[in-house]
């Protein structure tokens, strides 16, 4: 974008070299928190542990109605809660079957002082096992307005990808950004989760000129980020992030450009 707090810097092979291998290296980072990622995270889980109260517990195949039962657990025996999608239960029983259970029969379970078992509409449990978020954020692009919606989708507690869109609005030029990105926290179970992010896609630029037309342009870019997400209550988030980008120009020079944004968010 052409505002007045964007650096431009000169377009050499060292740059190009130096922003690849930078991108590497935080490739190689995320990719070992992805494998290692959901093994530590386990082992330091504990698991909520009920009894079967009603004659029988049906585990279904897979979260919803639409999914068949598998396997039934008699009254009397145990299981253990392992992780929750909308309301829906993953369980585990001791000779470890694992199935789904919907929440009104799982309210119909016992724990073990005797008490039934009640869930809250929403937890910080179901903020840090959700699958799917969805957000708008404001803040400033390089010294230009912006509004973005993004989507995500978590593959573990640790790591997520996700879709973003940006209108973008300055003083001399207007625009529009899309990118795609990788989030990795550290600590997802914290009720405030810093995050770091890595991410590249497309921008393309408008000037707003009327007496010397400027040059419509779609340039390629990379960014690198870090953040922090909030659990407000319920199904909500607030989010804050800072992001730095390199845009890839076809002319003679780059750009770099930061931006800042805070919003919210709603997880299922």
């Amino acid at each position: 974008m052409s505002e007045h707090s964007i650096t431009t810097i000169p377009s050499t092979p060292r740059l190009t070299d130096s922003a690849l291998a930078l991108i590497g290296c935080l490739v190689a980072v995320v990719l070992l928190f992805i494998l290692a990622g959901p093994a530590a995270y386990a082992a330091d889980k504990e698991y909520r542990h009920v009894a079967v109260a009603e004659p029988y517990l049906e585990l279904r195949s897979g979260p919803g109605k639409g999914y068949p039962v598998f396997h039934v657990i008699d009254r009397g025996e145990s299981v253990d809660i392992i992780k929750q999608r909308t309301d829906w239960y993953l369980v585990r029983n001791d000779r470890d079957i694992e199935g789904w259970v919907n929440r009104a029969e799982m309210e119909l379970t016992l724990q073990p002082d005797g008490e039934q078992l009640s869930f809250q509409l929403s937890t910080q449990e179901e903020f840090t096992n959700a699958k799917w978020e969805l957000g708008l954020l404001a803040g400033d692009f390089g010294g230009a307005n912006s509004i973005s919606l993004y989507g995500g989708y978590s593959l573990n507690p640790n790591v997520s990808i996700e879709a973003w869109g940006s209108q973008i609005l300055g003083n001399s030029s207007n625009g529009w950004m899309a990118s795609v990105n990788v989030v990795h926290e550290a600590w997802p179970d914290w009720r405030v989760s810093p995050f770091l992010t890595l991410g590249a896609g497309v921008i393309r630029t408008e000037p707003k000129s009327t007496i010397v037309q400027g040059e419509d342009r779609t340039d390629q870019l990379g960014h690198v980020g870090a953040g922090i997400r909030f659990y407000a209550g319920r199904r909500f988030i607030l989010r804050a992030e800072f992001k730095s980008y390199v845009v890839f120009t076809s002319r003679d020079e780059n750009e770099e450009v930061e931006e800042w944004k805070v919003g919210f968010g709603y997880f299922f």
